[in-house]
């Protein structure tokens, strides 16, 4: 049978590491696929006359929208990353009547609508397993594992730069500032590090996450985003003391009302297994109606591990290439017709738990005051702790752990109690999540 054509946008980390393992992997790639798999085209800037491991006897180009134009490739497997040009190339190399595999989770977040929408029409495939968490397969055991399932939530681990940063500060007790530095020099993080630590990264990847999930369009404006700069050690110390392990996570939950779509650090107990998940690793538990919990761990990133699922990708589209285009497994796991424009909740009608410190004068009625505040806005609290102070001076720490209650509420009441006088600085609030199976 005649070989598979590739057309490769981008020999980078992701580009040259599924180039390579084209190459070292070939005769066990054509036996899963069933016809062997060429690159015969190349694109990245820079080549001077390089030629990268793995695309030797290649076409090598600066220019990506040669390879888009080329008759003889048959998938476009996109790895340039960013909005643009990569947006233009996939559309132009879906109405060519391309396939595509791409692991660009901005793209597919932010035009997957779009994108998948001219698939369709032009009766192509585009896949993007490599776009969410790296090797780990999350989109195929969503969107094909779990499909008897109905799904509940899903809570990932999704970026591995702030879970090492994380890591780091609860075990040898180092500020966010010093590991970032040292995140940056690993290569963990990028010169700007402001994608993974402001939590926008984690956003692009819980969109399509959700959208798999939930059979929801891609809505990536609508996640609620906050960052971790704002944490430090002393943050990490008291959550420990809880039974605690601070985490940066995506959080999507089916409710009644709608679906929570929210990145932000979150405390959850240290018995569960999410909560041991260390270092650049990433993990994402499914709670599915019939199946229960189910935890995805591995590597969210490097070369192999992403050209892990880019080639998964490359395997999937050739097996589907002489296959009846309206029995193909749907882009977004339900057919086109049947996705549904749930609303997204906003913030204030999340409820969820909550940790509390406040850093408040010693002296008589000020917890009272504001436990008080706290009950008249319906806030229910589990464990109060008034720690030894953390520096000189009559300032003591107070951590609060509460019961389930909406935003808004803990905003108003939040509010109310920092303009008491006798708080001083600004209340430190983290969400607590328990990831139970009955939530």
């Amino acid at each position: 049978m005649k070989p598979v054509h590739i057309g490769l946008l981008g020999l980078g980390t992701v580009g040259g590491g599924t180039a390579r393992v084209l190459k070292d992997n070939a005769a066990e790639i054509a036996r899963r696929a069933g016809r062997e798999i060429q690159v015969v085209h190349a694109a990245a800037r820079g080549l001077e006359g390089k030629v990268p491991e793995g695309v030797g006897g290649s076409t090598l180009t600066e220019d990506a929208f040669e390879v888009v134009a080329n008759p003889d490739v048959d998938i476009v497997v996109e790895l340039i990353g960013g909005d643009s040009p990569a947006r233009e190339l996939v559309l132009e190399a879906i109405a060519n009547g391309k396939h595509v595999v791409t692991a660009n989770k901005a793209l597919i977040a932010k035009h997957g609508n779009e994108i998948f929408a001219a698939a369709q029409e032009k009766g192509v495939v585009v896949a993007f397993e490599a776009a969410v968490a790296g090797g780990i397969p999350i989109i195929k055991a969503i969107r094909e594992g779990l499909s008897a399932n109905r799904i509940q939530w899903i809570v990932g681990i999704i970026n591995g730069t702030g879970n090492f940063i994380l890591t780091e500060m609860r075990d040898k007790g180092r500020d966010f500032a010093d590991v970032l530095k040292e995140a940056q020099k690993l290569g963990y993080a990028e010169a700007d590090p402001t994608f993974d630590v402001e939590g926008t990264d984690a956003a692009h990847k819980l969109t399509i996450l959700a959208s798999i999930a939930f059979g929801i369009p891609l809505q990536f404006e609508q996640v609620y985003t906050e960052g971790m700069r704002e944490l430090t050690t002393q943050d990490v110390t008291d959550a420990a003391d809880l039974g605690f392990r601070i985490k940066h996570l995506g959080i999507a939950r089916r409710t009644a009302d709608g679906i929570e779509l929210r990145v932000h650090p979150t405390l959850i107990p240290e018995k569960r297994l999410i909560a041991n998940v260390d270092g650049v690793m990433n993990a994402v538990l499914v709670m599915a109606d019939k199946l229960g919990p189910s935890l995805y761990y591995g590597a969210g990133a490097g070369a192999d591990p992403t050209a892990s699922a880019v080639v998964a990708d490359i395997i999937d589209v050739t097996r589907t290439l002489t296959a009846d285009p309206d029995n193909r497994v749907p882009h977004l796991a339900f057919q086109t017709d049947a996705l549904q424009d749930i609303p997204v909740l906003p913030m204030e009608s999340i409820e969820t738990a909550y940790f509390l410190r406040l850093m408040a004068q010693d002296k008589p009625g000020v917890l009272a005051t504001v436990t008080s505040i706290l009950g008249e806005h319906g806030i229910s609290i589990e464990a109060i702790v008034q720690k030894a102070p953390h520096g000189h001076g009559d300032v003591v720490p107070i951590v609060i752990l509460t019961h389930n209650v909406l935003e808004q509420a803990m905003n108003s009441a939040l509010k109310e109690i920092a303009s008491l006088d006798e708080i001083q600085e600004s209340i430190k609030r983290i969400r607590v999540e328990y990831l139970e199976a009955t939530t």
